[in-house]
């Protein structure tokens, strides 16, 4: 199928451009101004912005499969939510059971995406454990087009300093790249062990167990670890102005490492711990929504480079699973849904409000993320052979978040009732409409992206 996209804003690597693109085949083969129709499908764009597909770096769909806490959206509906909000490409992470192969856990989400997802996906492979076994698999690893992982500094799944330096070392060697969740378990633990004896059980104890100082101690021992072992890392869901100071100092000290934050951390202030009643558990997340001025210090930091890529967490559990901590906040799921919102949060607070323009937007949404993750530039670019992966962005509309008519299965959106400015109105993915006027239309289209080694850029 040939389609023509007429007369819109491309936001293309050089920046915007009014012009026409043409994709066939799935991928994108003119780009120009006055492309003749020919024999394609027309779309017209005029007045709107047109965007490489959005990619959400930072996913989890059908966490905790089978238990009581499992999530509400599995790969068919978290997909086709992230698919409406202009997402074509999610990556998701794949969490072996304490002991087991890397590989056994990249069969697993295999078996649960492939054939299901609504949009494109690719997965990091989580670390629980550092064990000669799993570094003998990170060759297969490479081999079948994995090359990001995550560790934790916090949770039982955390593992140790010694761990962390000798795991980024084996990654470096292969071309990849790992994320972190930079808390201090230890300590995050004996504050919640203190607040709950003081019988602080409820949501607004949180922020308390889990302050900046915690996250902070991690980013600077994150870095310093990764300084000594000699190889660019990524910080996950970073939501603090004390944390992004850490990162423009090791920078500064010729550091390379990048940064990853979500909306959540630019839009909710710790205000959101104090709700009536148990409202306040669909807020329960780590690290936890900062207090007022940290948010202005991350939209910044978006502006002048400091953060370089915006995933969303999406972690969607329902208001019945977050109640199986109501009497213990440090048992509330901890995880929030956004898939969706993302593109038309970043367009509405920073694109509409002056904060960041529509090419910065890109570069946080499709180019950066698909370089630190080995995709660039078959994703993440409007250039001619790079997949025809597409975002048609209205913005001319208005409204506001409503979990109602959103697609993602959760009960609630954290967003609910913020106006919005713009809003996508198609979406290409692998070169077919897939999107239109923000409904979906048609099955799992989307397919297993195998990556190549990180292509740091900086």
């Amino acid at each position: 199928m040939s389609i023509l996209i007429r007369n819109g804003t491309l936001i293309l690597p050089d920046g915007p451009r009014q012009a026409d693109l043409r994709t066939e085949g799935g991928v994108i083969t003119q780009i120009g101004p006055g492309l003749p129709a020919g024999d394609s499908q027309v779309l017209d764009a005029s007045g709107k912005l047109v965007f490489p597909g959005f990619i959400d770096t930072h996913t989890h769909f059908e966490m905790n499969k089978g238990q009581p806490n499992e999530t509400a959206d599995n790969w068919a509906s978290g997909t086709r939510s992230a698919l409406c909000g202009g997402t074509t490409t999610v990556l998701d992470f794949a969490e072996p059971v304490r002991g087991a192969s890397l590989q056994s856990a990249l069969d697993e989400w295999h078996a649960r995406a492939d054939g299901k997802a609504a949009c494109n996906y690719s997965f990091h492979m989580t670390i629980k454990d550092w064990t000669p076994a799993i570094r003998a698999e990170l060759p297969a690893m490479t081999a079948q087009g994995i090359t990001s992982y995550k560790v934790y500094m916090a949770y039982p799944i955390g593992i140790s300093d010694v761990e962390i330096y000798e795991a980024l070392q084996a990654i470096g060697a292969e071309g990849g790249v790992c994320g972190c969740h930079c808390e201090n378990g230890p300590l995050a633990d004996a504050r919640i062990a203190r607040l709950l004896a003081e019988g602080r059980t409820g949501p607004d104890a949180h922020p308390e167990a889990r302050p900046v100082q915690i996250e902070a101690e991690a980013v600077v021992r994150y870095l310093t670890i990764a300084e000594l072992a000699g190889v660019p890392v990524n910080i996950v869901h970073l939501s603090a102005a004390r944390s992004l100071e850490a990162v423009r100092a090791a920078r500064a000290r010729g550091q390379k490492l990048y940064v990853e934050t979500c909306p959540q951390y630019l839009l909710l202030d710790d205000g959101v711990y104090h709700l009536p009643g148990f409202e306040s558990a669909k807020y329960i997340f780590a690290p936890p929504a900062r207090p007022a001025g940290n948010q202005e210090a991350l939209w910044q930091g978006l502006a002048d480079g400091t953060v370089d890529t915006i995933g969303t967490d999406h972690c969607s559990f329902t208001t019945a699973v977050k109640a199986l901590g109501r009497d213990d906040f440090s048992k509330i799921p901890g995880g929030l849904p956004g898939t969706e919102d993302r593109g038309i949060l970043l367009y509405t607070y920073g694109v509409a409000s002056g904060r960041i323009t529509p090419h910065r937007m890109m570069e946080l949404l499709s180019a950066n993320p698909a370089r630190l993750f080995g995709m660039y530039p078959q994703k993440g670019a409007l250039q001619v052979n790079s997949d025809a992966d597409i975002v048609i962005y209205d913005p001319n509309k208005t409204g506001r978040i409503c979990a109602a008519v959103n697609h993602s299965a959760c009960d609630y959106d954290p967003y609910e009732g913020m106006e919005t400015v713009g809003g996508v109105d198609a979406v290409l993915l692998n070169g077919v409409p897939a999107v239109e006027n923000g409904e979906p239309l048609g099955g799992p289209g989307g397919r297993f992206v195998p990556r190549g080694p990180s292509q740091f850029w900086r």
